[in-house]
């Protein structure tokens, strides 16, 4: 059996959610995809699948193969369940014709819950940092994990949905905590924090419609075929190796992926896609070494919100991506995305005006993080020139992976195997994409 983890190697958005459509449409070595596993973020992930007829949906919780039928999906217990989020999703999946998504959702119990008071807390935080803002998509994801360390035992779990009343009493205690802390959360300007017992009502309800599963579901679910996992945000984005702070709370890397395969007996039994757009984007706040504003790119599908503010585009940066690869512990190959939308005049950064690579530190050790950031806000590009002709190998080139898989256009049959892909994603079954 052949998994495979998809993880993005920038700072998010490049495409991550197409690739796993066309992944869960072809089938892995051979054989149908069983299962889309997230195993990181939550709500706040936002991959958009485009089908040949039209229909669009952007994921955010549920897989992104979730238009494939049978595909199923599994919320691991590295993700931030959102159940009040995830009833809009399913509610757009049933308007293009998705309508048994809750039917093939799982979700493992020990997976830490959103709520509305994180979602009001995160706001809050971010409207007070003022100019100064982290980035962050204000869904409460970040407030969920900080939480959670901060009061482990106290931190509400998918598991507390089947028990009415230990979830009212931490729910009760949360919003008693944020509000001491934050002031009230629930009041004009607010973001429409329910009361108490609606929260309860709604997740109650959730878990009985959605199978809450332990730890021991998920080996069985590899057995039975190959799954396809995904991550969410990027590993410039990371927690630990991210340039502090405009991180998110989550490993972003494969690493929660491959401690699930390892706790099921098939650590080595998986390809590790590396996603990036053949240029460099940003959606928040922090560094982005090569922005350039008159680059003519636009993302209609990124749009400006209040929270991350607008899209940021720049020449692709080798060098960061390459830091990427490093922290990420390599790839088996790479999926370039959006060839068909690169303007000829994009460039290639293979080296900084005071180093050609960022060198990896002790993870958590966010002091040096932050001093790293601060370099990288007055960090010149150093060019290649002229821009590059020919962009794959270009990109093979200076990150010493190959690009295995090439996109260009929104859907799976836009997407097709590269001669240099490697033999584990050359045996993908070559079965017709539609």
């Amino acid at each position: 059996m052949t998994h495979v983890i998809v993880a993005d190697l920038g700072y998010g958005d490049a495409g991550k959610g197409t690739i796993v459509d066309w992944l869960c449409a072809r089938g892995v070595g051979g054989r149908a995809v069983t299962a889309v596993v997230r195993y990181n973020g939550g709500a706040q992930a936002a991959h958009t699948v485009v089908l040949p007829d039209g229909r669009r949906h952007t994921f955010a919780q549920f897989g992104a193969g979730t238009f494939r039928p049978g595909v199923r999906t599994h919320l691991s217990r590295f993700t931030v369940v959102d159940p009040l989020a995830l009833v809009v999703e399913a509610d757009h999946l049933a308007s293009v014709g998705v309508t048994d998504a809750f039917d093939r959702l799982t979700v493992d119990a020990a997976a830490l819950l959103a709520t509305p008071w994180h979602r009001a807390a995160n706001q809050a935080r971010e409207t007070a940092r003022g100019a100064d803002r982290h980035g962050s998509c204000g869904r409460g994801v970040g407030e969920t994990m900080a939480y959670a360390l901060a009061h482990p035992g106290d931190a509400p779990r998918v598991a507390d949905c089947r028990t009415p009343a230990v979830l009212a009493d931490k729910l009760a205690l949360l919003r008693d905590r944020l509000t001491a802390e934050l002031g009230p959360l629930d009041g004009p300007g607010s973001a429409g924090v329910p009361p108490v017992r609606a929260c309860v009502d709604a997740f109650t309800a959730f878990a009985a419609r959605v199978p809450v599963v332990d730890g021991g579901y998920l080996p069985a679910l590899l057995r039975a075929g190959p799954v396809v996992f995904e991550g969410a945000q990027g590993v410039l984005l990371d927690e630990w190796h991210g340039f502090h702070p405009y991180t998110t709370w989550s490993t972003t890397t494969f690493a929660n992926a491959q401690t699930l395969l390892a706790e099921a007996g098939q650590a080595g039994d998986v390809v590790r896609l590396g996603v990036l757009r053949a240029f460099t984007t940003r959606h928040g706040a922090g560094p982005l070494v090569t922005e350039d504003p008159t680059l003519p790119l636009t993302d209609p599908h990124n749009p400006a919100n209040e929270w991350q503010g607008a899209m940021r585009f720049g020449h692709f940066d080798a060098v960061a991506h390459r830091y990427a690869l490093e922290v990420a512990g390599g790839v088996d190959g790479i999926a370039l995305t959006h060839l068909d939308a690169v303007p000829p005049q994009v460039r290639l950064c293979q080296a900084y005006d005071w180093t050609e690579r960022l060198v990896p530190g002790p993870a958590g050790d966010l002091d040096r993080q932050a001093a790293l950031t601060r370099r990288l806000a007055h960090t010149v590009p150093r060019y290649d020139a002229p821009p590059p002709v020919d962009r794959v190998g270009a990109v093979t080139d200076a990150l010493g992976v190959p690009v295995a898989v090439t996109s260009y256009g929104p859907t799976a049959a836009d997407k097709s195997l590269t001669a240099h892909a490697p033999g584990a994603l050359a045996a993908l079954s070559p079965a017709g994409v539609t």
